[in-house]
């Protein structure tokens, strides 16, 4: 049986309140998703000579849907 939208919106609203019932530190632990982001992930750290040197990283090896792209 599906639900209608009333229905959606009002169990949506039921499981905010009850995550406002836990303590403050379970709603952080759980708050947050770890996601893999490729070519980000894929090095423990990167250094880069100048800003420049950095952006023409991201322009050459990121994917676009990541965001690092710059904006003309």
């Amino acid at each position: 049986m599906e639900q209608t939208n009333e229905q959606t919106e009002e169990a949506f609203r039921e499981q905010c309140r009850r995550q406002m019932d836990r303590p403050l530190a379970l709603r952080i632990k759980y708050g947050f998703n770890r996601v893999y982001k490729p070519v980000l992930d894929d090095a423990p750290w990167r250094s880069f000579d100048s800003m420049a040197a950095y952006r023409e990283w991201c322009d050459a090896s990121l994917p676009e849907y990541l965001g690092f792209k710059r904006v003309t």
